[in-house]
């Protein structure tokens, strides 16, 4: 098989059934994809086509009579359900030991050091919801100038802050701080920027978000492409998770329909490598505030683009489509779910076959390694020679 080009798509929080292991995470009976599937909004032709319904679990009542890709669903082997992990994992990196969170809030010695460097007084302090953070302590902020530090079940440290009072920079500063401070045991998975606007009762958060992950832990799928002189081209935050390690060029989205777009115009440009993409409104606006007819409309969108470009593939592309975990909109939890994500993958030279059920998301990363003639030592099992078409 000779690939020039492959794209990596990651729908961000679209799982499709708990793991084993989901109620050790609190996430029994989790299942992002069969709660869309309960939405007259629904409507994905294409990723049907694809073979998703083929996938194991899946609602085989769906499947198509010759699905176009060879299909799979993919175990979690990292110890945890988070984006950082589940990317991580994508791209080569079993994460054992999870990242540090914070059911009771940040400890003492933290929120004192941050405050002590800021120059600004701390409000929360506790895990919320995103948009409920602003609207119970935004009044607060605008009148005192302190800042909202809020955690989630995810290993993440969250300030928000409203625009006309700290300057975005300015909270991309403060944010910079905290990734300084949250080392060793506190080293969380991610500061994220909140900036919001607005007036109460009204708040929201705008699209200035920014994440500052850790760096990977080890060299990993993009880091060895690049090393060798493939391009790297990261779509949406996909730049943020990997902390800018092995990326040559960035390309920063705000929402879905932004990611789509840049997608689209790097598949008209020729470039050896891979161009991954994090779509990320299913998880941020429609998993976390459990809104199963948007999460269902934002894929359909996905899935009428998606059926437009495939048409548009060289002979010399592949198209691998997954997810990161769940975010199950229908049960009464806010945060990721526990869940197996899918996995397509499609092209011209791709025999399309059952991969069954991948014991790790890195069998991805060790794919796209031999693709390109890589061989190293991260984690998980190549699936090429079961994809490859007779010659």
């Amino acid at each position: 098989m000779h690939i020039k080009r492959v794209f990596l798509i990651v729908l961000d929080s679209f799982g499709i059934g708990a793991l084993p292991d989901a109620a050790r995470f609190g996430d029994a009976g989790s299942n992002t994809l069969a709660a869309v599937e309960q939405s007259p909004c629904l409507h994905i032709p294409t990723l049907e086509q694809l073979g998703l319904f083929h996938i194991a679990g899946t609602n085989s009542a769906k499947k198509c009579r010759a699905p176009l890709a060879a299909y799979a669903r993919m175990a979690e082997a990292s110890n945890g359900k988070d984006t950082t992990t589940g990317h991580w994992e994508i791209a080569g990196i079993v994460t054992e030991q999870p990242f540090p969170t914070y059911p009771n809030g940040f400890p003492p010695e933290i929120i004192t050091a941050f405050e002590k460097a800021t120059g600004r007084r701390v409000l929360c302090n506790r895990p919320y919801s995103g948009t409920a953070v602003i609207a119970d302590y935004g009044e607060e902020h605008v009148k005192t100038g302190a800042l909202i530090v809020y955690t989630s079940a995810d290993s993440v440290f969250q300030i928000a802050a409203h625009e006309d009072v700290v300057p975005v920079e300015q909270l991309y500063t403060y944010c910079r701080i905290a990734r300084k401070l949250l080392a060793g045991e506190h080293a969380v998975g991610r500061v994220i920027a909140r900036p919001f606007a607005g007036s109460a009762p009204n708040f929201y958060r705008t699209e200035r978000r920014h994440d500052f992950s850790l760096e990977p832990s080890r060299n990993m799928l993009l880091s060895h492409l690049s090393e060798r002189g493939f391009e790297v081209l990261s779509v949406g935050k996909i730049f943020d998770i990997f902390s800018g390690v092995g990326i040559t060029k960035s390309i920063p989205t705000h929402n879905n329909r932004e990611g789509m777009e840049a997608a689209e115009q790097l598949l008209g440009q020729d470039f050896q490598g891979l161009c991954f993409v994090n779509l990320v409104d299913f998880d941020m606006l429609y998993g976390h505030r459990n809104d199963v007819d948007g999460y269902a409309k934002a894929l359909s969108a996905f899935d009428s683009w998606l059926g437009a470009q495939l048409a548009r593939l060289r002979k010399e592309d592949l198209w691998i489509i997954t997810a990161d975990h769940g975010c199950d909109p229908s049960t009464p939890s806010t945060d990721h779910s526990r869940e197996y994500t899918p996995l397509l993958v499609y092209g011209d030279q791709v025999r399309p076959v059952d991969l069954g059920t991948r014991d790790s998301f890195s069998d991805i990363a060790k794919t796209i390694e031999a693709l390109f003639a890589i061989d190293s030592d991260i984690n998980g099992s190549s699936f090429l020679k079961d994809i490859e078409k007779d010659s």
